[in-house]
C-alpha cells in the first residue's frame, strides 16, 4: 500500500508539537519541572496523553525540546568564530562573555527558571549535563585560544583556565547578578567581563 503523506497532516502535526511544547514550557516554570505530569501537559494543550507521547516523546524529551533553544542558541557559533578571529586577548574574554549575555539575555525565562533549578528528577539529569557540556566545551574552547595567543597567566594552567572562565562567564555568575541582586545585563556582562580579564589575562 502506498503511503500518504498530506502536507496538511504534517502542518497539523507540527501544529500540535508547537502547542504542547508551549503548554509544557508555561507548566514547568509556572510550576516546576518535577511536579509536572504528561497527562497535565495533555489537559493544558487540550490533546489525549498519547498524542504528547507520539509527538514529542516523555518528560525528558519535552523538557530537552523546551530547552533547546536555550542549549543551542546561534549566538554559540557566532562568539567563537569572532574569539577565533582576533589576536587581542582581552577581546577574546569580552567575547566570551557577551556571548552569554545575548543568549541568556534572550532565554532568561528559560535559563533561570528552568535550568538554575535543581529540577529534583532523574529523568531531567541527562538533559543538564548536556547542557552543561555543551557551555564548558565553548569556555574550553575560550581557554585554548588565550593559550594560542599566549596570553593567560604563568600559575594558570588549562584545566584551571576552564575553571575561573566558568566561576566568572558561566552560567552561576549570571544566576547571582543577574537573577539574585537584581543587575541589568550592561552591569553584569561589564563586571564579569573585566573580572575574568584580570583573573586569567598577564
Amino acid at each position: 500500500m502506498r503511503s500518504y503523506n498530506s502536507p496538511r497532516r504534517r502542518d497539523a502535526a507540527l501544529a500540535t508539537r508547537d502547542a504542547i511544547l508551549d503548554c509544557a514550557r508555561r507548566l514547568f516554570l509556572a510550576d516546576g519541572y518535577a511536579k509536572v505530569t504528561v497527562a497535565d501537559i495533555a489537559a493544558a494543550a487540550r490533546v489525549a496523553v498519547p498524542t504528547v507521547y507520539g509527538s514529542t516523546g516523555g518528560k525528558a524529551a519535552i523538557l530537552r525540546a523546551v530547552l533547546e533553544p536555550a542549549m543551542h542558541d546561534p549566538a554559540v557559533d557566532r562568539t567563537l568564530a569572532g574569539i577565533a578571529a582576533t589576536d587581542d586577548p582581552r577581546r577574546v574574554v569580552a567575547l566570551a562573555a557577551a556571548g552569554p549575555r545575548s543568549s541568556h539575555e534572550r532565554h532568561w525565562d528559560l535559563v533561570w527558571g528552568l535550568l538554575r533549578r535543581n529540577l529534583a528528577d532523574p529523568s531531567a539529569q541527562a538533559v543538564l549535563d548536556e547542557s552543561k557540556a555543551g557551555y564548558l566545551a565553548a569556555l574550553t574552547a575560550v581557554a585554548d585560544r588565550l593559550i594560542a595567543l599566549n596570553a593567560l597567566r604563568e600559575d594558570l594552567d588549562r584545566a584551571t583556565a576552564v575553571d575561573v572562565l566558568w566561576f566568572y562567564l558561566g552560567r552561576p555568575g549570571w544566576y547571582t547578578l543577574v537573577g539574585d541582586r537584581g543587575w541589568d545585563f550592561d552591569r553584569a556582562e561589564a563586571f564579569l567581563a573585566g573580572a575574568a580579564q584580570r583573573a586569567l589575562l598577564r
